[in-house]
């Protein structure tokens, strides 16, 4: 069973989670306020990267890897909200990943879980497919492809840092680097929309940042967690995010239907726990 320590921070970055991806989502221009988090993933990292020591050379490739699959991740992020619900797409993106980061996790680096953390799974998948199997099927299509890959994205930069922060040996300095990366991000989104960040003005210049930082603070608290307990324990606990991302799109952005939406991020939940119980 998980320390009720390692719960608790699991815990705090996915409500630090689900709130950072409302924010996107309430955005005009997702692939701007994609933009300012990566700022805000850049700026708090910044003074931390200049006096903290470096981490092992071992962990470069790790990093190396992860922001990579960090930049694809944001790409089918985008194209999922670009084309459904929030508590369609935040449910299927995020609720899928512990089951495919589980199962990488028994592959690489070979983490074998028990039937108790396997019913949990089930009970992840079950959860998922009721969320897909209540959405219209124009959505449903539209929804479904990006929101998969970006499933497969989470899961694996999930196994990729939690391999490389515990070959790092400095759990803050390989998050410092990690996000000191996320300028090519910044640059790449944020220099050919120049004008559009003065037409928005500061509102959304300041939602899509501190978005960004509390995004950063919820991935530094899992990744941190991941060298307290197995990979997919973490994560799954991290995936009850579901739960709070499917109250946030019914009431802050009127989202329909609502009893089976909330009842489906219920029954993920419910998984999660089982495997955080296991």
């Amino acid at each position: 069973m998980m320390s009720t320590g390692v719960i608790l921070i699991a815990l705090s970055a996915a409500l630090f989670h689900a709130t950072w991806n409302a924010m996107v989502k309430g955005a005009t221009d997702r692939a701007l306020s994609i933009g300012l988090v990566s700022l805000g993933h850049f700026v708090p990292a910044l003074p931390f990267f200049l006096i903290l020591p470096a981490p092992d050379m071992a962990a470069l490739p790790y990093i190396i890897a992860s922001t990579v699959i960090h930049w694809s991740y944001y790409f089918f992020l985008i194209a999922a909200y670009k084309h459904s619900d929030l508590s369609l797409a935040y449910p299927i993106a995020r609720g899928a990943a512990p089951v495919l980061i589980a199962l990488g996790a028994t592959i690489w680096p070979g983490e074998i879980l028990s039937p108790m953390a396997w019913g949990g799974i089930i009970g992840v998948s079950c959860g998922v497919t009721m969320l897909v199997v209540s959405s219209a099927t124009g959505a449903l299509k539209k929804a479904l492809f990006p929101a998969f890959i970006t499933a497969l994205m989470v899961a694996a930069y999930s196994i990729v840092d939690g391999i490389g922060v515990r070959v790092s040996g400095a759990p803050l300095s390989y998050i410092t680097w990690l996000f000191t990366a996320e300028i090519c991000v910044t640059l790449f989104v944020l220099m050919p929309r120049r004008a559009l960040i003065r037409q928005n003005g500061i509102k959304q210049f300041l939602t899509g940042f501190s978005g960004g930082v509390l995004s950063s603070l919820s991935y530094a608290l899992a990744v941190f967690a991941q060298t307290l307990a197995p990979l997919a324990l973490v994560a799954a606990i991290r995936e009850t995010s579901v739960i709070l991302a499917a109250p946030i799109g019914v009431i802050w952005f009127k989202e329909q239907p609502v009893l089976m939406r909330i009842f489906a991020a219920c029954v993920v939940a419910f998984g999660v726990i089982l495997i955080a119980l296991s």
